[in-house]
């Protein structure tokens, strides 16, 4: 799988497709569409075969801060439909034997060459041993989460949704990083995000807010990056 680049994403910026609102098509609807239809990473990630865009936020953070080494080893929460296990897999070496990731998620998802996945909920008691066995044994180097709740449309609910999967993601870090490891969630621009980086400073050395090229400019989406666990 080709590492994603810029060029063929700049000149997908230069092109505009419009849809009409059709029968049985809702005006949201046709904006949603339109949007994806009109979204240089929607078709890059299809053209580079990545199985969401969100692959790219992902490639974009590691790009920066160099966290997703050879070697490493991966717990991707939430992970369907599987974009960053797959940039995941590229950068630790995984098909190579190097590193291993492992995927988690309440929903079905479609197996990756070189992922382990379970189909289970990660709040679930048994789960950080589970996967500290899928491991080898040995904990984590990465935890990373890009869960986000069903949108209600009331902003301050979605915000207190996503946030306590940040929450909840972060506590289950705890349970199975190694000292050093990293912690990458997503959270969402709104007030309490600022609360969960005063707790997560307490347990690593280096805690900052990150917004990737690949968000949505009117989106409120953030990720919070947390490295240096101190264990």
């Amino acid at each position: 799988m080709t590492r994603p680049g810029g060029s063929s994403i700049r000149n997908a910026r230069r092109l505009k497709v419009r849809v009409k609102t059709g029968k049985g098509r809702t005006v949201s609807q046709k904006i949603w569409l339109e949007r994806q239809l009109n979204d240089p990473y929607v078709a890059e990630a299809r053209r580079l075969g990545y199985r969401s865009r969100a692959a790219f936020k992902l490639a974009e953070i590691d790009d920066k801060f160099r966290f997703l080494k050879p070697g490493a080893r991966v717990i991707d929460l939430g992970a369907a439909p599987g974009g960053w296990s797959q940039v995941a897999v590229e950068r630790v070496k995984a098909r190579d034997g190097k590193g291993r990731v492992i995927a988690i998620d309440m929903h079905d998802m479609e197996a990756i060459p070189a992922v382990t996945i379970f189909h289970k909920d990660f709040l679930d008691e048994d789960a950080p041993s589970m996967l500290i066995e899928a491991l080898g044994g040995e904990k984590a180097d990465v935890v990373m989460s890009d869960m986000a709740a069903h949108a209600t449309g009331h902003r301050q609910t979605d915000h207190l949704k996503i946030m306590a999967l940040a929450e909840a993601a972060f506590e289950f870090a705890k349970d199975v990083l190694k000292p050093s490891g990293t912690f990458l969630a997503k959270v969402l621009r709104g007030g309490t995000e600022g609360e969960i980086l005063k707790v997560m400073k307490q347990h690593f050395e280096t805690v900052r807010h990150v917004k990737p090229s690949a968000s949505r400019e009117d989106s409120a989406e953030l990720f919070v990056l947390a490295l240096g666990f101190r264990g």
